[in-house]
């Protein structure tokens, strides 16, 4: 009995690992190769579905979109993040509601906020466009117009998770002897020497953290185009994760959509490589 006392303690762990990770990621695997809508049984196409990723022009302008959504989103996230967490670290009043009121977005249901901005960025009564017009300024397409609906939404994701990275860049912070920084100021150092050459090199793994978190989450990109724009205009705000869903739950494709899944996954799993060479790194 003592020696099946491990296998018992760790069987509803294997168990469920068997169930909702193995199980899913192969019989994903498998459909790959087949052409199944659910109702009707499997067809065996091979390589097919494979072969449809790189002639499917729909799916390479979803990941473009998406990528332009990062470059918005990451550095713009990880520059108000860490200056909300150099303004915390310091000593002022009411620091514990400040990182109170940052985080509470991030515990906010994604689709209420969704909405919250949705109704901003309305072209006719939303509360931005009547600024500029009060301004005397024209009114903006935030969601109409193509060439600036998903930087509208990199905003708003932006704001929705920002709380997150704040929390985890002053955790980094506090981390910093301040030693260092007393000896910086004996030698003269300057705020940017003291920020260069002390505070980036030791909060550089919260650093990376941060970029491959906000990197997955930024491919992950749903919610919000689903509910602001449904992918429009032209096809502008369309993600990669939106297109996948389509591709399952709308066409029935369950075989294609498991071959766009894998697909994506490696372009995330090669993007996070390329910024481990050059982030994650002796700054």
């Amino acid at each position: 009995m003592k020696k099946l006392t491990p296998y018992l303690l760790v069987s509803p762990y294997l168990l469920h690992f068997l169930v909702f990770v193995a199980f899913p990621v192969g019989f994903s695997v498998v459909l790959t190769f087949h052409d199944w809508n659910i109702i009707s049984p499997m067809k065996w196409v091979g390589l097919a579905n494979y072969g449809r990723v790189f002639r499917d022009r729909e799916f390479w302008q979803a990941v473009w979109n998406t990528l332009r959504f990062l470059v918005v989103h990451i550095p713009l996230q990880i520059a108000i993040a860490l200056f909300l967490a150099e303004l915390l670290n310091r000593t002022i009043r009411g620091a514990a509601f400040f990182r109170a009121a940052f985080f509470l977005p991030v515990i906010v249901s994604g689709v209420v906020v969704t909405i919250l901005w949705q109704q901003l960025y309305s072209f006719n009564s939303g509360l931005l466009n009547r600024g500029l017009v009060g301004l005397g300024l024209g009114r903006v397409g935030w969601l109409d117009d193509p060439d600036v609906a998903m930087y509208s939404i990199a905003v708003m994701a932006t704001w929705k998770n920002v709380g997150l990275y704040v929390i985890l860049f002053l955790v980094g912070l506090q981390s910093v002897p301040e030693q260092y920084y007393e000896a910086a100021d004996l030698e003269g150092a300057t705020t940017w020497q003291k920020f260069r050459y002390i505070t980036l090199p030791i909060i550089n793994p919260t650093l990376f953290t941060v970029v491959v978190l906000s990197t997955i989450g930024g491919f992950s990109l749903f919610i919000e185009p689903y509910i602001m724009t449904e992918g429009g205009p032209l096809n502008s705000t369309l993600s990669a994760v939106m297109y996948i869903y389509k591709q399952a739950f709308q066409y029935y494709h369950m075989g294609y959509s498991a071959t766009l899944g894998f697909c994506f996954a490696l372009i995330i799993l090669l993007v996070v490589v390329v910024q481990r060479r050059y982030v994650e790194r002796e700054i």
